[in-house]
């Protein structure tokens, strides 16, 4: 009799055990991630202006000077910025009421102290060369 109550209290067990299973369904997060390409608003009023200027410093193609262009495009008013590392220069369109040259300097040189900005003009269309 004692034998067949211990076969009893471990079928028991095993049953409750074997049916109590953890059973966890994986969670699921949704994660917004903010883009590079969000649009700015541009003012239709504003009056843009066309700088151009030589960086020096710059080492390679995509650590430095897409860096850079990164940083000069995330300024308020700049409307398009173009970092050309072969050619060491920076074209950009900015919003003269809002960026200065002496900002977009301070902009560059923010990103790493060993970049300097020199030949700074505005111009009235982009070299293409």
């Amino acid at each position: 009799m004692n034998i067949l109550k211990n076969i009893i209290a471990i079928a028991m067990v095993l049953l409750i055990t074997i049916s109590c299973k953890n059973e966890t369904k994986p969670e699921v997060k949704t994660i917004e991630v903010a883009t590079e390409t969000a649009t700015k608003e541009l003012d239709p009023n504003a009056t843009y202006a066309k700088a151009e200027f030589t960086i020096d410093g710059m080492t390679c193609a995509i650590g430095c000077a897409k860096t850079i262009e990164k940083n000069i495009a995330k300024m308020e008013g700049v409307k398009s910025a173009t970092v050309d590392f072969d050619r060491k220069l920076a074209m950009v369109e900015y919003n003269d009421a809002k960026v200065t040259p002496t900002s977009l300097e301070e902009t560059v040189t923010k990103v790493a102290d060993i970049y300097k900005v020199s030949d700074m003009k505005t111009v009235e269309g982009f070299s293409t060369k």
